[in-house]
């Protein structure tokens, strides 16, 4: 173990696990021989890494990028079997396509991973009049999964990548009467807002499918990845400040995803939210059950049509 990582070192939870733990770590002697494994933004970073060891276990990736061209040229550098596809979340008529695409291959999916996501963007974008984080990161994928369930093999596991950022969402959590975020915008509080619909997510499609599904979010870590690439100025620097404790390499941030995808301690887990490959407590709005339902509701309700 380098001297960093002796720093960095943590407590090992109750799975056997830690902050310090590997994607390889989780899932050592696992096999995924016979699995489809559905995986967004598999183009870099969290998600290339999660194909990469879960296709290492055996597993099929059907990996989605923004662009087809993405998502083949990083599935062609993966040794087992891979299938390209292309998935733009911010785009319902995309995301609509793609799963279109993925009925059609008649391959039962056994595990769902959300993965893609953007992160504080410094200026309000929107599209369709909804923020474009909250579109992208938890509207796409709600819209994805949906047109997925009747692919899904029997117990599939659903896999939602939140974010401890959900802690700076909106003081009420979910602002459904501002999810253009036009009032007080600021790209931290709004990727924290759909970060929270992600967990909420998961705790609904528990309460509404826990009998053909199991659904739960995480918690990565601290990155440096493509997804804070928008991230500027102060907020940077504090990250950097921050990173020397505090930052994981990819394949220690993929190892949560990877635990609550493939290990078999998550065997009949549902609506939980995990950290370092443990059970967390997140913030006291993602348990709100009515707050759950509205948002489904709502989701609804926005990708109408598609």
């Amino acid at each position: 173990m380098s001297f960093l990582n002796r720093l960095k070192k943590r407590p090992v939870g109750p799975s056997g696990f830690s902050f310090l733990s590997t994607a390889e770590d989780v899932t050592e002697g696992v096999d995924l021989s016979g699995k489809t494994v559905f995986i967004t933004g598999v183009n870099s970073g969290l998600g290339y890494e999660t194909m990469r060891v879960l296709s290492m276990r055996g597993a099929h990736i059907i990996g989605a990028a923004r662009t087809l061209e993405k998502a083949t040229d990083a599935c062609a550098t993966i040794d087992g079997e891979t299938t390209p596809v292309e998935c733009e979340l911010s785009d319902l008529d995309s995301v609509a396509a793609c799963a279109t695409k993925v009925v059609g291959m008649g391959k039962p999916i056994d595990i769902l991973i959300c993965n893609a996501g953007i992160m504080a963007l410094p200026e309000l974008h929107q599209k369709d009049g909804v923020e474009l984080q909250f579109m992208t990161n938890h509207v796409g994928h709600f819209l994805l999964v949906k047109k997925l369930m009747d692919c899904l093999a029997p117990m599939a596991r659903v896999v939602i990548l939140s974010s401890g950022a959900h802690f700076a969402a909106p003081e009420s959590g979910i602002e459904f009467d501002n999810l253009s975020g036009e009032r007080d915008y600021e790209g931290l509080k709004f990727y924290g807002q759909s970060k929270l619909a992600n967990i909420l997510f998961a705790k609904e499609l528990t309460r509404r499918y826990g009998d053909r599904l199991t659904a739960n979010a995480l918690h990565p870590g601290i990155i440096l990845t493509n997804l804070g690439r928008h991230m500027k100025g102060v907020l940077m620097m504090l990250m950097s400040v921050r990173v020397m404790l505090d930052f994981k390499d990819v394949g220690q941030g993929a190892a949560t995803t990877c635990y609550v995808a493939a290990n078999p301690g998550v065997e009949g887990v549902s609506g939980k939210y995990f950290d370092d490959s443990n059970e967390a407590e997140p913030l006291h709005h993602a348990n709100d059950a009515a707050m759950a339902s509205r948002l489904w509701d709502v989701s609804e309700e926005l990708v109408a049509g598609h």
